[in-house]
């Protein structure tokens, strides 16, 4: 264990529903560290907790032919020891009671750590150590054990979970060949396999540097202090060559079709998507809403219509899944016991008609819009839910102080916008539907 280490161990063990867009607030500076690091401070005393959180600005949508999966095979290995702290990462961190891990999307890598207080210097070490010296720690036993790992996370979550078979076809249906959104994050077990300790040291030579990552540290902490930190453990990181993420991708909209496949399930699922604006768009913002009137509580039109009184349906959701290069629209329904893919489809097509005719009413825009906002209040009352809102609007708006303005795109929703988004969306032409059956059922209906 190293000096720093041996130090910190010593000292560590030892609303808002009905508010305006307007009221809503995360204070915060930003600065730039000499290496091109970006830093976001967030003070707020109320707890003796601290959040960190790192993002690189790297994601699935960046990796080159041949070589899928990298970006989130990285989150695994980030886990693994760097030169200073070669052991297991959560080691020194849980005992002190924090929370920690790693994402990936098509967008983003992201590393975070909620701890006590006094114990926030021990996890800006940790962060910094990994950042800066990866690389001297890493194995080819440690890359096989985590390209064994990452596989087999592909195997229960993409393909003998129930009906996540459709996440793949219906991605390469919606996104042409080609288009960085074509490729599953998790990757081909045949990209992972051909991985080697070449490829891997100048993934994270080309993304992981300082000036292609975001720090931000929200909740109880000395300011000075925690700048000291800062430049102490991450400024001698040497800046790398300024990485080029993907910015712009065009592709034409899908053709209407219908890709059928079986499942190990017990019951048939229908899936509807369309390619819709991307995060932040003009429309997006719209068709969040629309989820809510659709299928959020008993009285949501479709829920209502097929789980409620026509009882064909198990459950049915609809969701826009929003990202930077362009988004997807879904609505999802699994059939109850005794009803088929037909009903389910007449009832879709009858509701969603009906409401691309008329457009909600002014009550239930209300409602649903009432939603959003208790949602957006909700995310603000732990240090872990401010530290990602500044981090996603740093990334997708520059400006991570954007969470007003982002409120007002769901307060600004009316019955004609949405009404608008819903017909420009939800078009015959550009349908992927995605039927389910279960094995048994593979002769048809």
């Amino acid at each position: 264990m190293t000096r720093i280490l041996a130090a910190c161990m010593a000292v560590f063990c030892a609303t808002a529903g009905t508010a305006s867009a307007q009221e809503l607030d995360i204070p915060f500076e930003r600065y730039e560290l000499a290496n091109g690091l970006e830093v976001v401070l967030s003070h707020d005393a109320s707890l003796p907790v601290a959040h960190v959180e790192v993002w690189y600005h790297v994601g699935s949508k960046d990796e080159v032919p041949g070589r899928s999966g990298f970006a989130h095979l990285f989150e695994h290995l980030m886990f693994n020891g760097s030169q200073h702290w070669d052991d297991e990462y959560f080691a020194p961190l849980q005992p002190l009671g924090a929370q920690m891990n790693g994402t990936t999307n098509t967008e983003r890598t992201n590393y975070y750590e909620t701890v006590p207080s006094n114990a926030l210097e021990l996890a800006l070490w940790m962060e910094a150590d990994r950042m800066g010296f990866l690389l001297p720690a890493l194995t080819v036993a440690k890359l096989d054990n985590q390209r064994d790992v990452v596989r087999n996370e592909r195997r229960q979550n993409y393909e003998i979970r129930p009906y996540a078979k459709a996440r793949k076809v219906i991605n390469e249906a919606v996104w042409p060949e080609g288009h960085p959104y074509h490729h599953l994050t998790i990757g081909s077990h045949e990209d992972l396999e051909a991985a080697s300790m070449e490829d891997v040291a100048t993934f994270f030579k080309t993304w992981y540097v300082p000036n292609n990552a975001t720090l931000t540290v929200v909740g109880d902490y000395d300011k000075a202090e925690t700048k000291a930190w800062i430049e102490r453990y991450f400024g001698p990181i040497p800046k790398g060559p300024q990485p080029s993420p993907v910015t712009e991708a065009e592709a034409p909209l899908p053709a209407a079709q219908t890709l059928e496949l079986t499942d190990a399930v017990q019951l048939p699922r229908l899936q509807w998507t369309w390619r819709s604006p991307a995060f932040f768009a003009d429309g997006d913002a719209d068709l969040d809403v629309l989820s809510s009137l659709l299928t959020e509580g008993n009285s949501s039109r479709l829920y209502k219509r097929l789980v409620f009184e026509d009882r064909i349906a198990k459950d049915v959701s609809a969701y826009q899944a929003s990202a930077g290069l362009g988004s997807t629209y879904n609505v999802v329904v699994t059939l109850a016991p005794g009803h088929d893919v037909s009903e389910a489809q007449a009832a879709l097509t009858e509701e969603l008609g009906r409401f691309l005719a008329e457009g909600p009413s002014q009550e239930e825009l209300d409602r649903a819009k009432n939603g959003w906002k208790k949602m957006f209040f909700g995310r603000m009352e732990r240090v872990a839910g401010r530290a990602g809102l500044l981090q996603n609007y740093n990334h997708f708006r520059g400006e991570p102080g954007w969470i007003a303005q982002d409120l007002a795109r769901y307060v600004g929703v009316t019955v004609d916008s949405l009404k608008t988004h819903a017909n420009a969306t939800l078009v015959d032409a550009h349908r992927v539907e995605t039927i389910v059956r279960p094995l048994a059922d593979e002769g048809g209906e």
